[in-house]
């Protein structure tokens, strides 16, 4: 079975990776990505993928079986890149196409939902066999501040008390990848989150007790916390929607308690300690 990995160059997909080849050795697995030479470390096959070269995609995904589709980053131009990879399966007849959606992404209130939802629609109405993967929040989306706050002393969000049942990186690609190893249930959506949720005054309050120092978590007003993001030297776009992420965090939109990751993986998801003390290496 020949498994290509779209995004093979970002994050999840090198990680997703690992765990293919180190599972199957690297015969059969293909990494997809925009500029090969990014991934030519990877020691397996590499192809041209670019989502907005709708004209070449089908002929790179030849012989594959199965495709993970790994979510562009380019938010608003997602449903359209998306479409056009999952045109490009059906006409390589692609057998399997696993996509990464967003936890509870039919009816969540985090603003990624929408595009996600319509890349979901697209894949049910393909004629494809898929499986979808409704990631939740990565751990590294809050560790990777950690620097920032040891050095501001404050840990600053707009999460309020909001639970976020949040996961490595690590652990959905391990999911992504026994998912595509395996002979699953068409069709089949998974929930996947972390096994235990915790509030940004938690995260703080670890990132305290590791450094020995006293980092509270201070909760600012959307508009606040988007402002002080551009100053940090974040986009204005970006900064809006960060924190828009944190309001909806604040109102429910990435909890989940349903375990189906840990099940999945065969093992506890990676805890926050152990997150914070990666970051703080």
């Amino acid at each position: 079975m020949n498994i290509a990995v779209t995004g093979a160059s970002g994050q999840l997909g090198r990680l997703a990776i690992d765990v293919l080849t180190a599972r199957t050795g690297p015969a059969g697995i293909v990494a997809l990505a925009r500029t090969p030479d990014k991934v030519a470390d990877l020691g397996i096959e590499t192809r041209a993928f670019d989502y907005e070269q709708a004209e070449t995609l089908a002929a790179a995904l030849k012989g594959v079986d199965t495709l993970i589709l790994i979510s562009s980053s380019e938010i608003g131009q997602r449903v359209r890149q998306h479409r056009n990879v999952i045109d490009a399966a059906k006409a390589a007849t692609v057998k399997r196409i696993l996509y990464t959606s967003l936890l509870h992404a039919d009816t969540s209130v985090v603003s990624l939902a929408a595009e996600h939802r319509e890349t979901e629609a697209d894949l049910k109405a393909s004629g494809v066999d898929f499986t979808i993967l409704r990631n939740g929040w990565y751990t590294e989306n809050y560790t990777s501040s950690i620097h920032s706050a040891l050095q501001s002393g404050v840990f600053i969000g707009s999460a309020g008390q909001g639970k976020l049942a949040s996961a490595t990186r690590k652990d959905f690609a391990e999911a992504l990848a026994i998912v595509a190893m395996s002979d699953g249930p068409a069709s089949k959506v998974y929930e996947l989150a972390g096994d235990d949720a915790w509030t940004l005054s938690d995260l703080a309050a670890e990132i305290s007790r590791q450094t020995g120092r006293t980092i509270p978590y201070r909760d600012l007003p959307a508009a606040d916390y988007a402002a002080a993001l551009v100053t940090a030297g974040l986009p204005e776009g970006l900064a809006d929607a960060i924190a828009g992420w944190d309001v909806a965090a604040s109102q429910g939109g990435l909890f989940d308690d349903g375990k189906q990751l840990s099940k999945l993986i065969g093992r506890p998801t990676t805890p926050l300690a152990q997150a914070v003390a990666h970051a703080l290496q």
